[in-house]
Formats: structure tokens, C-alpha cells, sequence
């Protein structure tokens, strides 16, 4: 049986889907433990303040609560996925409109809810900062005394000598100052893109109880259990091996969940109240104080020459990292990655900032800075580009980067085939025909990314009865990972899909993973579970006896000069009358080799996409001193199908992919150049470039009375 012909490359189903579909799949919010509490979280109502006195003796007088603890039960308990800056619960002083001040535990959410309103918290407000330029201006409210004395500070990238700095990152090549020199023209260009949140529509649980024997069981909606466990263990000064995160679904991610979140609340209650807690986080305090994106400034500044080369660029991006740095799993926000873009500069200075605002602390987002950054970047060749009177796509071809040179940061590629793909983005686009009518326009991005490596493993079993079974560390979070295995491990040992099952372990019983992080998965994990095989395939051959479970620990390599790109074009419709922006159509192109399960692939597209869009045009964390005015679903637009133009996706096959069977990372790579298109396309259509997202009807308005 020839299983390899028919199962790479089809259109497999989720594995977990009839679970999903049919309401048998346990999410964290699902679990239900005799005698569990509800958990409920008192939140500071200023962006900065000193707390005097806390008292919380009324809150015992509701029936039913079983559990009070403040900051000043916890002092000193600090937490975060790297960098520890974060109060458990505030003792001395809060920083953020959202940030946790005390909890409590009771029978019932009603219960718990009453209790909160009865604790009075005497507060001294103190003066807030909420702009990332002005935070850093010496006269500025000082948010954290000393960041470097922070357990886990990444002391070689802090930012010391900026006020309210938190981390730098920069990158160099060349000489600049003589790359302007050569440069005919120069320009410099600022931009704007605010706060939005991940988008998942789970909001995050944490469940924890303790056994008779003080072994901590855990279950959160976090794609990274193992992190989360060492997360507990570090805020509250546990051993991880007190510690038991479960096996639970999650319920989306687009990197906002890779945290323990209130595990170490949950466990302050449930330690007092001696039962579980459940902490149910509503979605009004996801959109207001969980880690939303950051709100991020980029200014470039780019030399060219008269025939269209670029000489020399200096970026300088700030981030506002809000109120702490522990929502992020490397302290710093952007990366390597994709700083470098698609193009080849032979001179340049990027800076990359972040600095500490009285605003919700930021986190991770699918191929976190990049959105902020691409847009940019991406925004600014076109300015680059009309400037000189070039089209925008011939001034890109002019300077894209290929195999064998190096990127803007002095990174030599050995793989990097966007030439390929924009071309086939351009020519699906029908660039350069002429104008579908008024106000219609076209505008083209390009992104870039290396994918990550890291620790990933397997357990692997071939039973008796000849089918095989995988215990994975991966938590599958919608994108069909799992899937991804169940087809490699049927292939690779010549069965029937039907012959084998994944699921998920929990950390007691599978070998350490970092979560799904970066791209990742397909190449980390998917290694795994190749190398799981093929040792399985050995002993079978030595004739090893049935059934036999095989442990596999796999740490990839990040490649270092692998960069796998996307191009979109997109086409819009602009009332110069309103400022109303149609998009009337998208093109989509991508770097891909082996595609193992087209299904699973052209979802990662097409929800990338979305979310580009959705940044693009309609998503927004609208803030005023502090508070977050939008903090529902109805007001904080997410795109809906009905906003959604038609997606034309095209698929460019090329060589040199790191994943099995030379497969290529999706990800990350539908999302970023979106809004870059979008813009460059109201641009074309009506002549004034956008510098702040979204791109709403107002702020085409504004800028074409401004013209």
C-alpha cells in the first residue's frame, strides 16, 4: 500500500473537528470540578496610582464567598513569561486602568461579583502617561524605578538611558551617513498603528485545585502549557513539579495566549478557600486589560538614487509596551525576523523601542511587530516610488532582495524567492491595466519572515492491533497541527488516516515544548513525529514486541538565512464625497513547497488575511486617559463575512523548504502586508497616503481636504 502518493498534498479534514462541531470538545470553561469556586478579579479604576489601604472585611458578609486576597496578603509576588514585572495582585502601587488589585472566591459569579463591590481600596492617583513619545521625555511619570532589578530582565537589550525605556533591539550595516550621501533623495515618513486585540473568541479561563497532597492541577486556555507551568511556579516560588497543567482545547490564539494569566490568582484563592477556583475572564476585560497589540510609532528615512536604488534607511519604531513587559515571551517585541524586509540596502541604522505607558500591557500577535512595521515600511516604498514618478512594483523589483545577498540588517539569504512571488502576485492583479473607473485604485505590499525553531517532541505508539497513536506536546489551536501529524505519521508508516489517532498530552506526560510560536509548528513538530517514525520503523524491522511507546525530544534549529515571503495586491472603490474605502478584491501570493494538507493551508491564508483586514479597516482599541472606551463586541469591530472581499490566493512552488518534506511555513504570512496594499491602493485611487490606521471613512476625509 502506497500511502505517500495520496495523503501528502490531501485535503484532510481536521482530525478533532467532529469533537468540535458536536460540542464534545472540553475547553478550560468546560471543566467542572466538585466543589469548585467561582473566581472573580477587582480591577484598579486608575491608570496610575499609590494604593494607601486596602480593606476587604465587607467582602466576607456575602453569603457564599469563600475566599478574599489582596496585594497586601501577597506582596512581592511577581510574574511574567520572561521578564517578571507584573504584580500578581498590586500592593503598593497600580499602573494600567484593568490592573489586579485584589480577588475573591464564592458559590456563585453573582456571589463573587457583590464581594468586589464591597472592598474599598483608598487610593493616592498619581500622574499618568499614556503616549510612547511623551513617556519618554525626562519630565514624564516614571511607571518602574529600576527595570533591570526585575527577576528575568533581559539586562543586554534594556533600554537604560531612555526614560521609561524598556527594551532596545538594533540592528546595523554599512555606513549611513554615507549611504545618504549617495542618495539623490531623501525622505523621512512617520506612522501610527493603534492597540487591537487578538481576536479570539474564547475568553481565557484559568482553573486550578490542589490535591490532598499539595500537587497543583491545572487547566487554562494557553498554547504553551509547559510555560505557563513554569510561569506559576516563578510568581507564586513553587516547584514546577508541584505542578500538573491539563489537557483542555483551545479556543483560538493568534499569539495572545501563550501565558498563565490568573493561574496565580486561582491559586492564592483556592490555597485559602481550600476548593478549586474557576477564573473566567468576561470580554469586556479581554478587550480592556488582558494583552492587547501595541500601539506603536515607526518613522523611516530612506536615501535613493534618481534611477530608483536605494542608498541608505534609519528606523527608529516605538513601542508603547503598556504598563509592564511580562506578556511577552522574549521581553522585546520585534525581530530580526522580518526587520530586514524584502529589499536590499546596502547602508542602514533600525532601532526598535519599547517603552512603559499606563495603558493595557501589550502582548504577542500573529508575527508580533511585523503588522506595525510592515505597514510602514511598506507604505513608505510607494512614497519612495512616486516620489521619483516609478511605478511602485518596478522600484520594488529594482531593489528586491534575492538568494546568495544579504537582507537590510547584513544577513546573507539562501533562500529568499520573493521575485517569484510578487510577479505572480502582480500579473493575478493584472497590474498596470488601466483604471476599472473613478476612484478605484491598486496598491501592492511585500512581507517577509524567517521561521522559528525550538524544542518540540512526541510520544509515540504502535499498538498491537497495528494502528498507532501520538501523544503531542503541540497544542493544536485551530490551524489542524494535529492533522499535520496524523498524515505524516500515515505516511511515513504506510497505514490508513484512519489508523491513527493524535491528541493532546498534558505536562506530565509528554516531553517539553514551547507552544506554537513564530511558524514554526509544521517544522518543529512535524521533525518531531518524523524522527518518531523512523526509530519506530527500526525497532519494528528488529523486530521489537507490540505494543511499543517511543519518546522523542526534538530541538530544531532556527535557519538563519531562510526567508519565506508573500505579495498582495489589493483593489479598492473610494467615495471621494464621504471618504468611504471599498475594498473591492485582494490578491494573495505565496512562497510554498510541499503543501501537506491544503485545507489546513488555505485556512491559515485565508484567516491571515482576514485579520489584515481587519487592520486594515476596521479594528481599533480607541483609548482616553487610560480607559479603553470600545471594550465590547459591539463597538471593537471585528471584520465580519460580510465585510470580507473576494481573496484570490496563488501559490508559487519553489525549493528549499525546512519542514518535512520540504514543506514551507504559512502562519504568519497572510497577515502583514494587508494593510500596506490597502492603503497603497487609496492612494493610487484618490492621491493621498493614509499614516494611521485603520483606514476609516474620517480619516480619508481629513486627509483629502488636506491635499
Amino acid at each position: 500500500m502506497d500511502m505517500q502518493a495520496t495523503l501528502l498534498g490531501a485535503p484532510v479534514s481536521q482530525i478533532h473537528g467532529p469533537e468540535k462541531v458536536t460540542g464534545r470538545m472540553r475547553f478550560a470553561a468546560d471543566v467542572d470540578i466538585p466543589g469548585m469556586l467561582w473566581g472573580k478579579i477587582l480591577r484598579s479604576p486608575h491608570p496610575h496610582a499609590r494604593i494607601r489601604r486596602i480593606d476587604a472585611s465587607a467582602a466576607w458578609s456575602v453569603p457564599g464567598v469563600k475566599a478574599v486576597v489582596t496585594g497586601q496578603d501577597a506582596p512581592g509576588h511577581l510574574m511574567g513569561k520572561v521578564l517578571r514585572d507584573m504584580p500578581v495582585l498590586c500592593w503598593d502601587r497600580v499602573r494600567y486602568i484593568g490592573d489586579r488589585v485584589a480577588a475573591v472566591a464564592a458559590e456563585t459569579p453573582e456571589a463573587a461579583e457583590e464581594a468586589l463591590l464591597r472592598i474599598d481600596v483608598d487610593y493616592e492617583v498619581l500622574p499618568a502617561v499614556f503616549d510612547p513619545m511623551e513617556a519618554m521625555r525626562p519630565d514624564a511619570p516614571l511607571l518602574h524605578d529600576d527595570v533591570a532589578s526585575y527577576a528575568g530582565a533581559p539586562l543586554n537589550v534594556l533600554a537604560k538611558d531612555v526614560h521609561n525605556g524598556q527594551t532596545r533591539l538594533t540592528w546595523a550595516k554599512g555606513d549611513v551617513v554615507e549611504g545618504f550621501r549617495q542618495a539623490d533623495v531623501i525622505l523621512e515618513h512617520s506612522f501610527s498603528v493603534p492597540s487591537r486585540h487578538q481576536g479570539y473568541l474564547e475568553p481565557f479561563t484559568s482553573v486550578l485545585s490542589i490535591d490532598n497532597d499539595g500537587r497543583i492541577q491545572a487547566w487554562c486556555s494557553s498554547k504553551a502549557p509547559f510555560r505557563a507551568r513554569l510561569q506559576l511556579a516563578h510568581a507564586l516560588g513553587l516547584r514546577e513539579t508541584q505542578i500538573r497543567v491539563n489537557v483542555v482545547s483551545v479556543g483560538g490564539d493568534f499569539g495572545g495566549k501563550g501565558d498563565a494569566r490568573d493561574l496565580p490568582v486561582a491559586y492564592l484563592l483556592a490555597k485559602m478557600a481550600q476548593r478549586p477556583v474557576k477564573i473566567v475572564l468576561s470580554y469586556w476585560e479581554e478587550l480592556t486589560a488582558s494583552n492587547p497589540t501595541h500601539p506603536t510609532v515607526v518613522t523611516i528615512r530612506s536615501g535613493v538614487t534618481r534611477d530608483g536604488r536605494l542608498t541608505a534607511r534609519q528606523v527608529r519604531t516605538v513601542h508603547a509596551s503598556g504598563a509592564y513587559g511580562a506578556m511577552k515571551p522574549r521581553s522585546f517585541l520585534s525581530t530580526s525576523h522580518y526587520v530586514g524586509g524584502g529589499y536590499r540596502v546596502p547602508n542602514t541604522s533600525f532601532e526598535f523601542l519599547q517603552v512603559y505607558t499606563n495603558t493595557t500591557p501589550g502582548g504577542y500577535f500573529r508575527a508580533p511587530g511585523a503588522h506595525q512595521y510592515t505597514f510602514a515600511l511598506e507604505c513608505h516604498t510607494d512614497l519612495l516610488a512616486r516620489e521619483l514618478g516609478m511605478d511602485p512594483a518596478a522600484f520594488r523589483r529594482m531593489n528586491l532582495v534575492g538568494p546568495g545577498e544579504e537582507d537590510a540588517v547584513g544577513r546573507p539569504l539562501r533562500v529568499a524567492d520573493v521575485r517569484q512571488v510578487l510577479e505572480a502576485a502582480l500579473e493575478a492583479g493584472r497590474w498596470g491595466e488601466p483604471k476599472a473607473g473613478p476612484g478605484r485604485g491598486k496598491g501592492v505590499a511585500i512581507f517577509g519572515r524567517q521561521i522559528g525553531g525550538g524544542a518540540a517532541g512526541a510520544v509515540f505508539t504502535a499498538e498491537a492491533d497495528g494502528t498507532f497513536t501520538v501523544l503531542s506536546p503541540t497544542v493544536d489551536v485551530g490551524t489542524g497541527t494535529h492533522t499535520i501529524a496524523q498524515q505524516i505519521v500515515a505516511t511515513e508508516m504506510d497505514v490508513p488516516l484512519s489508523w491513527v489517532w493524535v491528541r493532546q498530552g498534558d505536562t506530565d506526560s509528554t516531553p517539553f515544548d514551547e507552544g506554537p510560536r513564530a511558524s514554526r509548528v509544521t517544522y518543529t513538530e512535524g521533525h518531531a513525529v518524523m524522527k518518531a517514525c523512523a526509530q519506530m520503523r527500526q525497532a519494528i524491522q528488529d523486530g521489537a514486541n507490540l505494543p511499543l511507546t517511543i519518546t522523542v525530544e526534538h530541538d530544531a534549529p532556527q535557519p538563519e538565512d531562510v526567508m519565506y515571503f508573500s505579495a498582495q495586491v489589493a483593489e479598492v472603490e473610494v467615495d471621494r464625497e464621504t471618504g468611504q474605502v471599498k475594498v473591492i478584491k485582494v490578491v494573495t501570493a505565496h512562497d510554498v513547497g510541499t503543501v501537506i494538507n491544503p485545507l489546513a493551508h488555505q485556512g491559515q491564508i485565508d484567516g491571515g488575511f482576514v485579520t489584515g483586514l481587519g487592520l486594515a479597516v476596521t479594528e481599533e482599541l480607541v483609548s482616553e486617559g487610560g480607559q479603553i472606551l470600545n471594550g465590547h463586541l459591539g463597538e471593537y469591530k471585528l471584520p465580519t463575512i460580510a465585510d470580507i472581499p473576494p481573496l484570490d490566493t496563488v501559490l508559487v512552488q519553489t525549493s528549499s523548504g525546512e519542514g518535512p518534506y520540504h514543506a514551507k511555513a504559512i502562519g504568519e504570512l497572510a497577515n502583514n502586508a494587508t494593510a500596506a496594499a490597502i492603503a497603497n491602493a487609496v492612494a493610487d485611487a484618490v492621491g493621498c497616503q493614509l499614516f494611521e490606521l485603520p483606514i476609516t471613512a474620517e480619516r480619508v476625509y481629513a486627509a483629502l481636504h488636506q491635499v
